[in-house]
C-alpha cells in the first residue's frame, strides 16, 4: 500500500454488489471496501428522466451513510462513498434487470437492430461534509439484428439475469454489437473516467506507482 496515499486521501467505500463494478474500479488502483446500500430501488420503467436515475444514485450512497450500526458505519467514517445506477433505455422506457430467461429473451429481441442508450448516474459522498456529487453519463449502443436462435443460445450460456436490458457488452461480440458510440465501460457499469474526475473534485489524488 502506498502510505502517502492512505495518510492524505479518504478511505473510499463502493455501495454496490456488483462484481463488473468491482473489477472496473480496481482500475484506477485505489483501496476500497464494499458496502451494499439498503435502499429499495423503485423506478417508473415506462418514463426515462435523467433526474430520476441521478436521484437513484445519489440514495444508494446515502443509505449506506444513514446506517448506523455495525462495522458498517466505522468504515464509512471519514469516507468518501460511491455508487452508481445503470439503465438501458430504448424509447423512454427502462429496460432493468429480467425477471427470468423468457423475459430476457423478450428484451434482447426488443433491443435488436435497434440504437439504444445506456444511462450510468454516478454519485460520490462525503461521509463527513454530507457534500455530494452525482454526474451522467450515456453510451449509445446499436445492435445487430439478432435471430431468435442467437438470443436463445445467448441467454442460456451468459445467464443475463443480473444485467440491466440482460446483456453484458463484454460478454458479445461482433455478432450482436454493430457500433458503440460512447464510454463502453459506462455500458458495463461504471465509468471510471468520470469517477476518476470526481474523485479529484473531493481532493483525492491519484498516485502513481
Amino acid at each position: 500500500m502506498n502510505t502517502n496515499r492512505y495518510l492524505n486521501n479518504k478511505k473510499i467505500v463502493l455501495a454496490s454488489k456488483s462484481p463488473r463494478r468491482h473489477s472496473l474500479i480496481k482500475k484506477l488502483n485505489i483501496d476500497f471496501d464494499v458496502i451494499l446500500p439498503n435502499f429499495d430501488e423503485k423506478l417508473d420503467t415506462d418514463n426515462y428522466s435523467d433526474e430520476s436515475i441521478q436521484s437513484l444514485a445519489l440514495k444508494k450512497a446515502m443509505s449506506v451513510l444513514d446506517n448506523k450500526q455495525g462495522t458498517d458505519f466505522l468504515l464509512c467514517k471519514n469516507c468518501l462513498i460511491v455508487s452508481a445506477d445503470t439503465v438501458v433505455v430504448l424509447d423512454n422506457k427502462i429496460y432493468g434487470k429480467p425477471k427470468n430467461e423468457e423475459n430476457a429473451k423478450q428484451m434482447l429481441k426488443r433491443l435488436s437492430g435497434k440504437t439504444h442508450f445506456v444511462a450510468t448516474a454516478v454519485s460520490v459522498v462525503d461521509a463527513n461534509t454530507k457534500k455530494s456529487i452525482t454526474r451522467l453519463v450515456k453510451t449509445y449502443v446499436t445492435f445487430q439484428n439478432l435471430s431468435d436462435e442467437l438470443i436463445a443460445s445467448y441467454v442460456k450460456n451468459n445467464k443475463p439475469l443480473d444485467k440491466a436490458g440482460a446483456y453484458g457488452i463484454q460478454e458479445m461480440g461482433n455478432e450482436f454489437i454493430k457500433n458503440v458510440d460512447g464510454d463502453l465501460e459506462n455500458v458495463i457499469g461504471l465509468p471510471t473516467k468520470t469517477l476518476k474526475e470526481i474523485l479529484e473534485e473531493f481532493g483525492y489524488e491519484f498516485f502513481r506507482s
